[in-house]
């Protein structure tokens, strides 16, 4: 009976998941749910990939020649200029990226100037150290646009496949071993080590974690898998391993504003006790919150308080000045109450909890 009530109680937390989406982007899984019964083409569908402005500069338009190829939270369409054989700009789209991960990526959108289409197709610039995803997206639509405008392949989606780099390795590796390690051995030591690791390698390096960005982004756009492996298993350990009783694993082995919180913490042995009226005051604005911030995104009136999850810090040359000072007080009162933004803030934190049955 338990098992089942787990069951039902995420699905609640898909179908959150599923009208948010509906409400932010009109889509599910990549499908555009506002289209009529009587046409098989999205509005989008009608763009047309070349056009010629009157200066004789040629623009690619990459929304329907890579809508298969998903940044952090859905597609990140580009326009690409050529003139006189060489790329001029390349323009960034309107998209849902976290504004974070996407100020970081555009960076790469000059790297492309004054190259002809086959220097560029020969060439792979490196990812955005913290936004790796975002810029995956960005080369994967600048090879996918030129590939299309210089007839050199017919099917696009041979130029998506992502590079294994180093980070991503070293992100699996470090994933794998939190999410499997825990498991079957316990040492105090060795729980440090994963710590750091997760912080270091999968928050700061990475820019890895999981959000409200990333749970509504993917339900609405879908999941390119190969290119999403690393959150992929923090989303298994989140969801998959409490109906198998490991409640709270991604909280407890793997988040990284967990392990930055439990680092600090590390610091003062003597922490100071709060009363249980405290924590049940507490628990309640933590409730609370999630309440009101469901309220806002179910009914549509707003999604920007996305942005302002702490996560975001991680990718800190390009965070928020007030997404920055939140994650250090938090990471300081850590220190001497432990994780409190996990135990009585943490919006994701919440979701997970309600789809293991936990207050």
């Amino acid at each position: 009976m338990k098992k089942i009530e787990q069951i039902m109680l995420l699905l609640t937390c898909l179908a959150i998941m599923v009208v948010s989406a509906m409400q932010r982007d009109g889509k599910i899984w990549g499908h555009d749910m506002a289209k009529t019964a009587s046409t098989d083409t999205t509005a989008s569908d009608s763009i047309n990939p070349v056009t010629t402005l009157s200066d004789g500069t040629t623009v690619i338009n990459t929304t329907t020649l890579a809508k298969d190829i998903l940044g952090y939270v859905g597609t990140v369409p580009l326009e690409i200029h050529l003139k006189d054989g060489k790329i001029s700009q390349v323009k960034a789209l309107k998209n849902n990226e976290t504004p974070e991960f996407f100020d970081e990526a555009k960076k790469l959108l000059t790297w492309w100037d004054g190259k002809t289409p086959e220097q560029a197709l020969a060439h792979r610039p490196d990812a955005v150290s913290g936004a790796t995803f975002s810029s995956n997206a960005i080369i994967g639509n600048v090879h996918a646009g030129l590939r299309y405008a210089s007839a050199h392949a017919s099917d696009t989606s041979a130029s998506i496949a992502p590079s294994l780099t180093s980070k991503t390795v070293v992100g699996l590796i470090v994933v794998l071993m939190a999410a499997i390690i825990p498991l079957f051995f316990r040492n105090k030591t060795y729980r440090t080590i994963q710590l750091v690791l997760n912080v270091v390698v999968l928050g700061l390096w990475c820019g890895t974690f999981i959000n409200w960005s990333l749970l509504v982004g993917y339900t609405s756009s879908g999941i390119n898998f190969w290119a999403s492996l690393i959150p992929i298993i923090m989303l298994v350990t989140a969801f998959v391993y409490p109906l198998f009783g490991r409640k709270d694993y991604y909280c407890i082995n793997i988040c990284p504003f967990g392990s930055i919180q439990d680092l600090a913490g590390k610091a003062n042995h003597r922490k100071r006790k709060l009363s249980n009226k405290a924590i049940k005051y507490l628990r309640y604005f933590r409730q609370a919150l999630f309440a009101a911030l469901m309220i806002l995104m179910l009914t549509g009136v707003s999604f920007e308080w996305m942005d302002y999850e702490v996560f975001s810090a991680f990718i800190f040359r390009s965070a928020a000045t007030v997404v920055i000072i939140m994650a250090v007080t938090f990471v300081l009162l850590a220190i001497f109450v432990p994780r409190p933004y996990c135990r009585f803030v943490c919006p994701t934190g919440t979701l997970l909890k309600l789809a293991e049955g936990n207050r």
